[in-house]
């Protein structure tokens, strides 16, 4: 299945929770889509991204491809990252992101505390951070120029450098790395410092401690488990 594909269509799975089932009967799919641009927070997404939307001429069945259970799991997920950022995360972000983490099988609380941190909290999309000796990171993730293009290959999406400030983008490569690391090391400490500080430079950590066990790293597994614990998965 088309990578791209599936990032507007959780979008606009996204829409579709927000708006109701029921609004769906009198809306023509186009409209539903066109709905979702509001979602994002720059005015429009590149040309390419435009286009592959105008195509998309359905949307999936979403009431019978997706639980109950994982609707509403999904729901009350969003909810808790948006009450406990104040807002700042928004909800159809939310519900975007547990869907991505799902599919990963990888806890959401997980990437949305590794957003908290990337960002100082503010899960600001347009958040350029400070000059390094390799050059900046970008949007919500915080993803660099010379990491995100290959993790944009791995994850089978188109790279530019303008996508890192859409929320939806930075949050799919974010997840897709952290599946990566996850699985070439099989310990969320090693993921998660390797994710702070490249991986060679999360080598070089265990070198000089003989672990991975980061404050980047605990801060996000302990924050992740509280914020975890607020969702009920009934």
């Amino acid at each position: 299945m088309n990578k791209l594909w599936l990032i507007y269509s959780s979008i606009a799975f996204v829409t579709v929770l927000l708006m109701g089932l029921s609004t769906l009967e009198n809306e023509s799919d186009i409209q539903v889509a066109e709905k979702d641009r509001t979602t994002a927070d720059r005015e429009q997404l590149p040309d390419r991204f435009n286009t592959i939307r105008e195509k998309t001429t359905t949307i999936p069945d979403y009431e019978s491809s997706v639980t109950v259970s994982e609707w509403n799991n999904s729901q009350e997920t969003a909810e808790v990252m948006y009450d406990d950022s104040d807002g700042a995360f928004k909800e159809e972000w939310g519900l975007f992101l547990a869907s991505e983490a799902a599919n990963r099988d990888i806890d959401p609380f997980l990437v949305y505390e590794l957003l908290r941190v990337e960002t100082g909290g503010e899960f600001d999309p347009e958040m350029t951070g400070p000059q390094t000796s390799y050059g900046h990171a970008y949007g919500l993730a915080q993803f660099m120029t010379n990491t995100a293009p290959w993790i944009a290959e791995m994850a089978s999406v188109e790279y530019d450098e303008d996508l890192l400030f859409d929320p939806y983008y930075s949050m799919l490569l974010s997840v897709e790395y952290l599946d990566f690391l996850h699985d070439r090391y099989d310990d969320w400490n090693y993921a998660l410092t390797a994710y702070h500080r490249g991986i060679y430079g999360m080598e070089n950590y265990v070198s000089r401690n003989g672990h991975a066990n980061s404050w980047y790293a605990e801060e996000i597994q302990e924050m992740a488990d509280k914020s975890g614990q607020l969702v009920s998965h009934n």
